[in-house]
């Protein structure tokens, strides 16, 4: 298993070229890495060289690749064909081909998620660095996992209760018309066969997002107090999704100290902003991203001793944070994000008794 970085913040190059020099500093130290960029020419004009769709060797122990969201749809098409042969007697989508398809919006982002998957499940790197897009639409993109497990989890009981539910796995009169659709008898036990593996695989996901030692982010910024803003906004919404925030970059000396004091408990390195191709200045001042992240703030903590569950939630105040309970989870909004919180049995089921905000922590009681 990787270790997968990604940096959040400041637009341009600065966060492409931290991400380039994270990605030669890793290689150094002996770990296989592959560096990941959006199908953009900035990385490639960075690296002096073309980059492909495909992992190409850059540097020894490093490689780096373009997620291109056409031909990643092409690739995934295949394994839609065939999971569909596998259930419809008559697959629908036999004559629908992979280079015909048209990127819709969103698609980009589920493709490059399940690519990073894949190459983190193929063992043949020990770090992945991402350089997506550092703003909200990556936090979206890394926090799929954790939304789709909700939908899958809500959606699938209500089904099975429902009397449609009902009747496709009960009913011996509709039985012998699913059989002529599909290649299984569809029971309740059969039903609940692929939801199952596709909760599995999003576990997975969501184990790999909640553990700093798989997967953190570092936030870019500069001293502009816009800047120091947004980044302080998408460490917040980072906290949401449960992903690590294990540290600031300031790209070049902060203009005001006070600045510094938005971003505790989090530690703080200064990098410069070196010209393109003069890597050994910027890498000299990154810091150990590992260590760092097993250091940072814990996104969630479930006391349940006390009955208590601990949201981190810095950049936002106690005006833009909602609580709400009205399913079988407590539901929390903060920005633009909202978390879905599944409770331990000790704490299923019980009602919120109280909340507070206090030093940037979201304190639930129940």
């Amino acid at each position: 298993m990787a270790l997968i970085l990604t940096f959040l913040g400041k637009g341009g190059t600065a966060r492409t070229k931290i991400a380039i020099a994270a990605a030669k500093l890793l290689a150094s130290q002996g770990k296989r890495v592959l560096l990941a960029g959006q199908a953009e020419p900035t990385l490639s004009i960075l690296l002096s060289t073309p980059i492909a769709a495909d992992p190409q060797e850059i540097a020894p122990n490093l490689q780096v690749v373009q997620f291109q969201a056409s031909v990643l749809l092409e690739r995934n098409w295949d394994e839609v064909k065939k999971l569909e042969a596998q259930y419809l007697r008559t697959p629908i989508f036999k004559d629908v081909f992979g280079q015909e398809l048209v990127v819709l919006p969103g698609m980009d982002n589920a493709l490059a998620l399940n690519a990073i998957r894949e190459y983190d499940a193929s063992g043949k790197y020990d770090a992945i660095v991402y350089d997506g897009t550092g703003d909200s639409l990556t936090l979206r993109m890394l926090g799929l996992p954790e939304s789709l497990s909700w939908y899958v989890r809500r959606f699938r009981q209500l089904f099975v209760n429902s009397d449609l539910g009902k009747t496709i796995t009960e009913s011996p009169l509709i039985q012998p018309l699913i059989s002529s659709f599909f290649n299984i008898n569809w029971t309740a036990d059969n039903f609940a066969a692929p939801t199952n593996q596709v909760n599995n695989f999003l576990e997975k996901g969501r184990a790999a997002l909640a553990d700093p030692k798989r997967l953190v982010a570092f936030l870019v910024t500069t001293g502009d107090p816009i800047e120091v803003a947004n980044a302080r906004y998408l460490w917040g919404s980072a906290q949401q999704i449960g992903l690590t925030v294990g540290g600031v970059l300031f790209v070049s000396t902060p203009t005001n100290a006070n600045l510094l004091e938005e971003f505790i408990p989090l530690p703080v390195n200064v990098v410069p902003d070196s010209p393109t191709g003069d890597w050994q200045p910027l890498i000299d001042a990154l810091p150990n991203f590992e260590a760092q992240a097993l250091q940072a703030p814990k996104p969630i903590e479930i006391d349940i001793h006390n009955r208590q569950v601990r949201l981190f939630l810095p950049g936002f105040d106690k005006k833009q944070v909602k609580l709400t309970q009205y399913g079988p989870e407590v539901t929390v909004e903060a920005g633009d994000q909202r978390r879905n919180i599944p409770l331990p049995p000790a704490l299923s089921g019980r009602p919120v008794a109280g909340a507070k905000f206090q030093n940037n922590y979201l304190i639930i009681s129940f």
